[in-house]
This record gives structure tokens, C-alpha cells and sequence, in this order.
């Protein structure tokens, strides 16, 4: 079994298949240790007094890894992305309970930190779609007003990965806006979607509703 290059620090493994330890033959091992390519249990790679704590709290785990003189990373084989990823921590046990003390000393002002970051999130997303549909109406001077308004919510969502959320989108570039006015069209303006729901391959959906998508853009630009 390989072990995984994930960094200089200690690398606890989840093993995939039965494995026991080298050492006091032990086993099978939740977690081990490659010693010159042999399995340890945590006991006898001089571990087993750490305990664990898996991933989820940046936070939390990034004072406890501090406050450790001693720890490792825990890490599991992914067959399916052919890659090593991280699981948790093993730190000392001291260093994890003075980690969850200052988690819970400054939670209140984390939380104050998170309410503010998200009114200041939305008042950004305010600004952006109103420029993004500004900016449609712009170039589609035909496009009805709360269409154009739509449209923007519509591919300026955060988080949704849609062309308004692009580099190009937010810098309010022609083709991304011109994207975003085109996909909505083809699927609210054409039997774009019917096509797809009667198993019509996509390219030749999207073929067929080209005409029928350029005649409203066209009209929307005069």
C-alpha cells in the first residue's frame, strides 16, 4: 500500500482493506501508521494518546493543531477521485479541550461576524443584479423591464455557478450578459425543454430552437 504525499506533517491512514500491525500484530487497524512501508498501529507508532477530531470546524481544528506539541493528519483513500483526502486530526487531548474553550469563548462574536458578512453578502447581490439588468436593458432595449430583472436574478444567483456568477458576468462582459439573455430565452421562449423531456439530444434541441431564439433577441434589441 502507497502512502499518501499530503504534507510534512504525520500521516495517519483509514485503511480500505483489513491491515494489521507490523509490530504487536494487532488488528485489523482502524488507523495506522506506513513505518519503511510496514502498517503500525497508533500504540506502537508512540500515537495512540492523541485523539481524534474530524474535519468540519476550520476553526477548531486550526487551535487544537496550534496547541499540540503532537499531531497528525488522518487521511483516506478515495477510489473513485484515485486520491488521498483529508478525514480529521489526531491531536493531544490537553490541546483539543484549550481549543474548544476559545471556540466557545469567542462563538458569540463569530456568529455577530457571520450576520454581518452576509447583510453585507445580499446588499452586494442587490447591487449586482440591478447593474446586471441595467446593463440587459442596455443591450436588449426591447426586453421588458421585469423580464430583464428576472433574468438577472435568475444568472447573478450566488452560489449557482450560472454565467452571471462567471468572472466575465460579474465584470459585466457583452457575451456573458448576452449569454445569460439567450438561455433564458431558449427556455422560456421556445419548446426548448420539450424537446429535452421527448429525449431530443441536446445539440440537435438546441438546433432546432435557434431560429425561434435569434427572432426575440433580434426584437428585444431595437
Amino acid at each position: 500500500m502507497a502512502g499518501p504525499a499530503v504534507s510534512a506533517a504525520i500521516v495517519v491512514i483509514e485503511p480500505l482493506r483489513s491491515r494489521h500491525c507490523a509490530e504487536c500484530r494487532r488488528g485489523p487497524l482502524p488507523r495506522l501508521v506506513l513505518e519503511s512501508g510496514s502498517p503500525l498501529c497508533l500504540d506502537c507508532a508512540d500515537l495512540g494518546h492523541l485523539v481524534y477530531l474530524p474535519r468540519g470546524d476550520a476553526a477548531l481544528t486550526r487551535r487544537a493543531r496550534e496547541a499540540s506539541g503532537l499531531w497528525a493528519v488522518v487521511v483516506r483513500h478515495n477510489r473513485r477521485r484515485t486520491r488521498y483526502e483529508r478525514q480529521g486530526v489526531l491531536v493531544e487531548e490537553a490541546a483539543l479541550a484549550r481549543a474548544e474553550a476559545a471556540c466557545l469563548a469567542d462563538a458569540e462574536a463569530r456568529a455577530r461576524r457571520r450576520e454581518r458578512d452576509a447583510v453585507r453578502r445580499a446588499a452586494e447581490d442587490v447591487r449586482f443584479r440591478g447593474a446586471l439588468a441595467a446593463e440587459i436593458l442596455r443591450l436588449f432595449p426591447g426586453c421588458p423591464p421585469g423580464r430583464a430583472e428576472e433574468i438577472a436574478a435568475h444568472a447573478g444567483e450566488r452560489g449557482s455557478g450560472r454565467v452571471g456568477r462567471t468572472a466575465a458576468g460579474r465584470a459585466l462582459d457583452e457575451g456573458a450578459v448576452t449569454a445569460a439573455v439567450r438561455a433564458s430565452v431558449r427556455h422560456l421562449d421556445t419548446d426548448y425543454d420539450a424537446l429535452l423531456m421527448r429525449r431530443v439530444p441536446r445539440r440537435q434541441a438546441r438546433i432546432r430552437v435557434a431560429p425561434a431564439i435569434e427572432s426575440v433577441l433580434a426584437a428585444w434589441r431595437r
